[in-house]
């Protein structure tokens, strides 16, 4: 009977523990969102609204999604009482369960913001990317094309977009002339150079001075150069064995029929992992370009395994 008693104790204080724990969990998940709305609607500009969500939006849904499952993990440890009390071996059971029903929400949970949600979320950033832009005088703005913009973006703006590791929006006031330039991340990456400070220093090529082996690590260098400035950099790292990268092959000759007719042309890469990279340009002389440049990271990426 004291053992009993004892027991009944204990879940007597489990419960009361983990009912506040849920509570206190659920509020909190109720917090983080509803900050995240209020953050996001202090924004007026359209751009600031754009690198709010694109590096925040993502990873507050799945903090708040976490703590949600938690406190539905806490609240089941709470009920079923009747039947925990005849044995602690329910006990362990209902703990099992509980633990099994929040691991799967939170990996159902993981696959959607990893798979699915990132397609919903580039959907509302082309929005706000996109949405007409007012000038200080309360004018619609225009955005200017490719062509058009380069007359606004100084040398090293024009280095970056020609390697894609950004991209500038541009959007004028007809009537008084005033400019907005936006930056944006661009569809490839591309170092800082220390010599210009543009996102121009790309990787040229890559040298295996010694082959990596089962029995010990090889050495490679790196030879970077900026395509704005010119200056050259040289990078040496060891390199272990490597597992195969992602491939894919590229058409020998990129064609399209009609050119004028072509108003936006869009790009969808599928890698060997399964995911999807999805791009869209203005021309068909821009995707070509992108292409091209996509595949000269990927010969030098290659490079690492033909050692």
């Amino acid at each position: 009977m004291e053992q009993n008693a004892t027991y009944l104790k204990i879940l007597d204080l489990w419960d009361l523990t983990l009912t506040i724990g849920a509570i206190a969990l659920f509020v909190a998940a109720v917090l983080v969102i509803l900050y995240h709305r209020v953050r996001y609607s202090s924004f007026k500009e359209y751009k600031d609204k754009y690198d709010y969500l694109s590096k925040n939006d993502i990873r507050m849904q799945w903090t708040t999604v976490i703590l949600f499952a938690i406190a539905i993990g806490f609240w089941i440890n709470t009920t079923f009482r009747e039947t925990i009390e005849i044995h602690y071996v329910w006990f362990l059971v209902r703990f099992f369960i509980t633990f099994c029903i929040s691991t799967l929400i939170i990996y159902v949970s993981y696959l959607l913001y990893k798979y699915s949600y990132p397609a919903s979320l580039d959907k509302k950033l082309k929005v706000l990317r996109y949405k007409p832009r007012t000038s200080s005088a309360g004018n619609e703005m225009k955005l200017l094309s490719e062509e058009e913009e380069d007359v606004h973006l100084d040398e090293g703006m024009q280095a970056e977009e020609d390697v894609f590791s950004v991209d500038y929006d541009v959007w004028i006031d007809e009537e008084t002339s005033e400019v907005k330039i936006e930056k944006y991340a661009g569809r490839l990456e591309a170092n800082v150079c220390n010599s210009c400070g543009f996102y121009t220093m790309k990787l040229k090529s890559e040298e295996i001075v010694e082959p990596a082996t089962h029995d010990h690590e090889g050495e490679l260098v790196q030879h970077w150069q900026c395509s704005y400035c010119g200056v050259k950099r040289h990078k040496s790292m060891k390199i272990a064995k490597l597992a195969k990268g992602q491939e894919f092959t590229l058409p020998e000759k990129l064609t399209f029929k009609g050119e004028k007719t072509v108003s936006n042309v869009k790009v969808d890469l599928y890698l060997s992992d399964g995911t999807v990279q999805e791009f869209e340009f203005q021309n068909t002389e821009e995707t070509s370009k992108f292409l091209t440049q996509y595949q000269n990271e990927l010969d030098a990426e290659n490079a690492l395994y033909k050692g």
